[in-house]
């Protein structure tokens, strides 16, 4: 392909943008030339922030999409509106990256994997967990046998509050309140894609998903889909289980979401977990694995969760370079969604989903 930068236009200027900026601003290899946001304050603020005030600003999908100078969107709308913009963007010929969930439903999931398979540039679903360095380093570490065979995962998600956690706008809160614009609730649904993203990355496509999602109120009288349980059943005897627990009056250290997420994973031989990801609970080592009657700690590991986004872009950015295949693929990212609507359908009927036959169990 072109040794030039890859130019980008960013769709969508909210909080999480800023994230999904750093790599395309400081690799050699791209270059951010247009912002898209109804509010065209907003995107101009950014591009101050960010130091590319000559950016050209636009409102409208539509007159991004005509501009011959922009060869990448990165799509960072509600999710309802996921579809028609990747499909647009195709349609226009750019490369695309879309925020994950790739879709509010499997059957826009299949109108979007088809065209992505019958596209003859790259199209990537946007999921940064399975990059953030701490995961990566498990993954190494289990992928050399450290634990032996994976038999089992556990992830906790724990809100809480932080007094300094970043700013969320009220209507980044207002539309994932919203089940025709987010396709699920705020925990389980939307920030629960890069859990199930977890499961599915260290354990496959589950056989059986079995869910209870409560309800409660949060800050300024949101609700939040918690306390809630997910469990999972995999191939081969293999088990797992999602918990998310609002704990209102808990202070954590973040710099992010006011949130914490830690993961275990048990295998034949032992036990490795990874501790931290939004935020910090303790001062305890990013990863730890228990093997052969011993404790080994793993510190020197980057925890900044802004270095998940980072190395997922950088990732496509030098996928694009060589022609090899982005993750998430649009198949790939179906199998997620999948599994988190498998949940969302468990908690509504009040039994496990076999999704090997796609009936309740």
């Amino acid at each position: 392909m072109s040794t030039n930068p890859i130019r980008v236009a960013i769709i969508g200027t909210g909080r999480i943008s800023d994230l999904h900026a750093i790599e395309y601003l400081k690799n050699p290899a791209s270059r951010i030339v247009a912002l898209c946001d109804r509010d065209p304050a907003l995107a101009a603020t950014k591009a101050m922030e960010w130091g590319i005030e000559g950016v050209a600003i636009e409102t409208e999908l539509d007159a991004v999409l005509a501009r011959p100078d922009v060869d990448l969107v990165e799509i960072l709308l509600p999710h309802h509106l996921h579809l028609s913009a990747a499909l647009k963007a195709m349609d226009a010929g750019k490369i695309v990256s879309l925020q994950k969930p790739m879709c509010v439903s499997l059957e826009e999931a299949d109108q979007l994997v088809a065209a992505a398979e019958a596209y003859d540039r790259p199209v990537k679903i946007f999921e940064n967990f399975i990059f953030y360095p701490p995961v990566l380093k498990a993954r190494d570490l289990i992928d050399q046998g450290a634990i032996g065979t994976p038999l089992s995962i556990r992830i906790k998600s724990n809100p809480a509050r932080s007094a300094t956690a970043w700013n969320v706008p009220a209507a980044a809160n207002a539309w994932r309140q919203k089940q025709d614009q987010s396709g699920g609730g705020p925990l389980v649904f939307d920030d629960g894609h890069h859990k199930f993203a977890l499961a599915w990355h260290f354990m496959g496509e589950p056989d059986e998903v079995h869910a209870f999602i409560g309800d409660t109120e949060g800050p300024g009288g949101i609700r939040f889909d918690a306390q809630s349980q997910i469990s999972f059943r995999f191939p081969g005897n293999r088990i797992g289980n999602l918990e998310i627990v609002y704990s209102p009056e808990m202070e954590l250290a973040t710099r992010h979401y006011a949130q914490d997420d830690r993961v275990e994973i048990t295998g034949t031989q032992g036990v490795i977990w990874i501790n931290g990801g939004h935020g910090r609970l303790a001062d305890v080592p990013p990863v730890v694995v228990y093997s052969d009657g011993r404790l080994k700690e793993f510190r020197d590991i980057p925890t900044g969760w802004e270095q998940s986004f980072v190395l997922s872009t950088r990732h496509y950015i030098d996928a694009i370079g060589t022609g090899a295949a982005p993750v998430l693929t649009p198949r790939q990212a179906r199998e997620i969604l999948r599994f988190a609507l498998a949940a969302d359908e468990s908690a509504r009927i009040g039994r496990p989903v076999d999704l090997r036959s796609g009936r309740s169990a």
